[in-house]
């Protein structure tokens, strides 16, 4: 099942990215200045996986990447496939697992892990 990962970028800017079953990256959304618009954004993404439309690029490097647009409006940005069948497998875990998806939130904490001291006394 693919996971959508809410998390806070150092420029304090929130961003969403979908991760695969395998916990690797599927695709990066735009920032967003507060964290209830990547929520709201997800919840339409969600409900709306039949109506979205996969732009296919290939970078000068020679990797395959798409843009996900949803009413004219560019979502999301794909990692990068070395192959375009990687990139085809990509879109179709969207399309199979994004509406069923959950999402975990980990920019409420900046420290993931306790202090060392707390750890290791």
């Amino acid at each position: 099942m693919a996971t959508f990962v809410i998390s806070k970028k150092l420029s304090g800017h929130y961003k969403y990215e979908l991760t695969s079953r395998r916990g690797k990256t599927i695709f990066i959304s735009n920032a967003f200045e507060l964290r209830f618009e990547c929520e709201d954004e997800i919840e339409l993404l969600k409900k709306s996986i039949e109506k979205l439309f996969f732009m296919r690029f290939r970078s000068p490097a020679g990797k395959f990447y798409f843009k996900i647009i949803l009413n004219d409006k560019e979502l999301a940005v794909s990692r990068k496939y070395s192959t375009q069948l990687m990139l085809e497998k990509g879109i179709n875990e969207i399309l199979k697992y994004g509406a069923k998806a959950e999402y975990l939130d980990f920019s409420k904490s900046e420290d993931i892990f306790p202090p060392a001291e707390d750890v290791f006394g």
